[in-house]
């Protein structure tokens, strides 16, 4: 799939031609060479990254929250993250101009995502540290994103047209026009999440049959559920920050991988969900290319165009639910 996705597009190249190249050869066209190694090959490393961070993370969260509608963005992270893009992109007419030059830039944009989901994740952390129930802190997360849905729409109200059509590129998601240093960024958080969810496995595993199963098991569960909340949320903090929100992958994929293995242990679904995510997030960035053609459809219809009926075959097959 990898190499699928870097030879279909616009410009269909030859298998032999991509695997020449990505090797250390040089492709018989230097236009085929320049689009391989500045535009496919980063968005291809994206895409494996975005697909197998957000399935992870959606897993944690439905066997944390023994939730099977949970996803990665239940924390509230990626609303924190598309309110503080909201405030730079859609109120950039309240901030001095010499700030709003600097934040409506690609990477101002980065940052302010950065720091909105960072913020959110602090506060996730407050609470679960105040609160007892792991139900509460589902339920702060969702009232969170139901807050930034308002202001959200309050700040709609005062943008102009030109404001109003780049918060919606950025919220359609998008796996191009990465730097190779936003790349190796987002390939360290990511890496770190996934470490922090890999040394999670046994936890999870005592957790599937409840908080007070997995203390009689001599689990410390408020330290286990700290840390599945800390590497969800940098799973989901960063690839929100540099690829915008990416729908239904999160949440989808961990039961298309239950459905597959019917297992319930750990050590099958955090690798067949790891894998499944970055060939699904390939797979979709292959189907929005629309190969021979120059439109490009949004990663975000594409994500929920798959996503949305596996969701309704799962409501329909609620035996699946483990």
């Amino acid at each position: 799939m990898f190499f699928l996705d870097i030879s279909l597009g616009s410009v269909t190249i030859p298998f032999k031609e991509v695997y020449t190249s990505l090797t250390g050869g040089t492709a018989s066209k230097s236009t085929w060479e320049y689009i391989i190694i500045n535009y496919r090959l980063p968005k291809a490393i994206t895409a494996v990254l975005v697909g197998v961070g957000l399935s992870v993370s959606g897993l944690l969260m439905q066997t944390l929250f023994r939730n099977p509608l949970a996803g990665p963005d239940v924390l509230g992270l990626s609303s924190g993250a598309i309110l503080a893009v909201a405030v730079v992109i859609l109120g950039a007419g309240f901030l001095p101009p010499f700030l709003n030059t600097i934040l409506v830039s690609a990477y101002g944009i980065v940052l302010a995502s950065t720091l909105g989901s960072i913020s959110v994740l602090l506060l996730v952390l407050v609470v679960a540290q105040k609160l007892r129930n792991t139900m509460a802190i589902l339920i702060v997360g969702l009232m969170f994103g139901s807050f930034t849905s308002a202001i959200v729409g309050v700040l709609t109200s005062f943008s102009s047209a030109e404001q109003l059509q780049k918060f919606t590129f950025w919220s359609l998601g998008s796996l191009g026009n990465l730097s190779w240093t936003s790349i190796c960024i987002l390939a360290v958080c990511v890496g770190l999440g996934l470490l922090l969810s890999a040394g999670s496995i046994k936890p999870l595993n005592a957790l599937l049959l409840g908080e007070n199963y997995a203390k009689s098991m001599g689990l410390n569960y408020k330290r286990a559920r700290l840390i599945i909340i800390f590497a969800t949320s940098i799973l989901a903090g960063s690839i929100t920050a540099f690829a915008g929100p990416i729908a239904f992958i999160g949440l989808a994929v961990p039961h298309i991988a239950k459905l597959t293995f019917q297992t319930s242990n750990h050590v099958v679904l955090y690798w067949s969900t790891f894998f499944y995510g970055g060939i699904i997030m390939l797979f979709c960035d292959i189907a929005s290319q629309l190969p021979s053609l120059e439109t490009t459809l949004p990663i975000n219809a594409i994500t929920s165009l798959i996503g949305a009926p596996v969701v309704v075959y799962l409501l329909l097959k609620k035996r699946n639910f483990q």
